[in-house]
């Protein structure tokens, strides 16, 4: 038993110099033997303790957003620093009162309104101005003496009246002509007339004539008005164009006729079928059925072409 012992003993010490590589009894923690587990040789070996994973890691509480009222940035309700407007300032611009714009009041510095259309007319340093509030009496040279021979066109029917025309209908905008700065349509105002006005009396009715244009006596001036039938004068303007009415020659300027009698000139109706080139300022383009006429008073003209030119001819209206 002694000598299995000692030869248990020399193996167990060959074999742990073979493993620790030296002299002597292997010491792993301690001393001559090897402990594993319990007490070999009288040195104790012992595993180290197991590694612990540290804890997890908590992440911090989530961080809280402040409530309205705690915490959050305010802005300041009267800051000194704001810039504030000014409620009533000395340096605001203020826009000026609403203007009076009663067209019919507008005599002021523009010289002519005619049917609240601004028209300078104060070429000769007059002060002109058309009074749409006076009435002008349209009716004295609207009458239309009958055509000196039959028509051989049928008339043109619509609304219970015949339109009697020599020429066929040439339909194009009416576009009125200018004869002048001394020349007026019906309802113009002067505060003044010139020096070579003269008065003339037609049926008890004074009128005053200038250069081609008839006027009656208004509150604070003059309005043109038609010229008055049978009204005489020495002179006609001489702008005056030479019209044949198929039976006799008339003198026609701004929409008034005259026919010559001795040395005068006498304001006559229209004759219908006559024919002219120019209309004046004043007419109204009126439309009747498929048909434009242009009147001034009741005295209808209708546009036509005679030898490629533009012309408008006298109407001669009648009822059915």
């Amino acid at each position: 038993m002694c000598l299995i012992g000692t030869f248990f003993l020399i193996s167990i010490d060959s074999f742990a110099q073979r493993r620790g590589g030296g002299g002597g009894a292997a010491h792993r923690g301690g001393g001559g033997g090897i402990n594993r587990g319990g007490n070999i040789g009288g040195a104790t070996h012992t595993r180290p303790a197991q590694t612990t994973r540290p804890t997890q890691t908590t992440r911090p509480a989530q961080t809280t957003r402040p409530g309205s009222n705690s915490g959050s940035i305010k802005r300041p309700a009267n800051s000194n620093n704001k810039v504030t407007r000014p409620v009533n300032s000395n340096n605001k611009t203020a826009r000026p009162a609403t203007a009076n714009r009663n067209n019919n009041n507008r005599t002021g510095n523009r010289n002519t309104n005619i049917s609240g259309n601004t028209v300078n007319r104060n070429r000769n340093n007059v002060n002109i101005n058309v009074n749409n509030s006076v009435h002008v009496r349209n009716n004295r040279n609207t009458i239309v003496r009958p055509g000196p021979r039959p028509y051989v066109r049928p008339p043109y029917v619509y609304g219970g009246y015949r339109y009697n025309c020599y020429h066929p209908y040439y339909p194009r905008p009416y576009v009125p002509f200018y004869w002048g700065p001394v020349w007026h349509p019906w309802g113009f105002f002067v505060a003044t007339l010139a020096v070579t006005a003269i008065v003339v009396s037609v049926e008890s009715t004074q009128y005053h004539y200038d250069q081609g244009v008839w006027y009656t006596s208004t509150s604070g001036g003059y309005t043109a008005v038609p010229a008055p039938v049978g009204g005489t004068v020495n002179n006609i303007p001489s702008g005056a164009e030479t019209v044949n009415t198929g039976t006799v020659n008339n003198y026609y300027y701004g929409g008034t006729y005259y026919e010559k009698d001795g040395g005068k000139y006498t304001v006559v109706a229209p004759t219908a079928g006559t024919i002219v080139e120019k209309l004046p300022e004043g007419g109204e383009e009126v439309t009747i059925g498929d048909a434009k006429y242009v009147k001034f008073g009741e005295t209808y003209y209708q546009p036509v072409q005679i030898d490629g030119k533009d012309k408008y001819e006298v109407v001669q209206v009648e009822k059915e």
